[in-house]
């Protein structure tokens, strides 16, 4: 019989790989443009609740690290909230595929939708101990092209792209101002250290792969 917490990680995790594979469903009309994809853009923005995983790592419930779970959901929260919501120059790619601006909002709920419909399929199938090979193999390979993808050409060049809207409407000026620094030089610090922070979760991933197919070697030989 399952246990509580393994019904839960897999009503979590289905949840959370429907409503990816919603977003994606969403944003493929997109690849022949003009079509709007507001209402992808609309999901992925309310899936921020994924701070829950952070939660889950650190009381155990799924052996990960809670500084790399809170780090992802940290980047991403701040991707949708405060730059491509609040920024319509920017996130007018959200609304319309290619046709007004540049495409790197797109580029990163793509690459966000394909990788996450993947993970949260592999994570409640593995809870119940049915997750196929096939699946298992595309969870520890297709992140290796997907996620540079959404960090480079995707959240890096949005960001970028922010900074002289954020620079001109002095953005958040009054929570930044406490502080004695500006938002502007926030986003230039965090596009700085962006590429350390992302390459951290990269290799743990990678870390992962490789022991999965250490441990895939083993059982072969056996």
């Amino acid at each position: 019989m399952a246990r509580p917490s393994q019904l839960y990680l897999l009503s979590y995790n289905s949840v959370q790989a429907l409503g990816w594979f919603v977003a994606l469903l969403r944003l493929l009309p997109c690849l022949a443009p003009p079509s709007s994809v507001h209402s992808s853009y609309a999901v992925a923005g309310d899936l921020t609740w994924a701070i829950l995983e952070t939660i889950h790592a650190a009381i155990g419930l799924v052996h990960t690290s809670p500084l790399l779970a809170f780090l992802q959901w940290g980047g991403r929260t701040h991707f949708v909230l405060a730059v491509v919501r609040q920024i319509p120059e920017v996130g007018r790619t959200a609304n319309f595929c290619f046709v007004q601006s540049s495409p790197s909002v797109f580029i990163t709920f793509m690459a966000w939708s394909i990788s996450e419909v993947i993970r949260y399929s592999h994570y409640a199938l593995t809870t119940l101990k049915v997750c196929p090979p096939w699946l298992t193999y595309l969870r520890y390979t297709a992140f290796i092209p997907l996620y540079p993808i959404g960090v480079g050409p995707g959240e890096m060049w949005t960001m970028y792209q922010a900074l002289p809207f954020v620079k001109e409407r002095k953005l958040y000026s009054g929570f930044f101002g406490k502080f004695s620094m500006s938002y502007h030089s926030f986003l230039v610090a965090v596009l700085a250290v962006y590429p350390f922070l992302w390459m951290k979760l990269y290799l743990h991933v990678f870390k992962r792969r490789s022991k999965l197919g250490k441990t895939g070697g083993a059982k072969k030989r056996a």
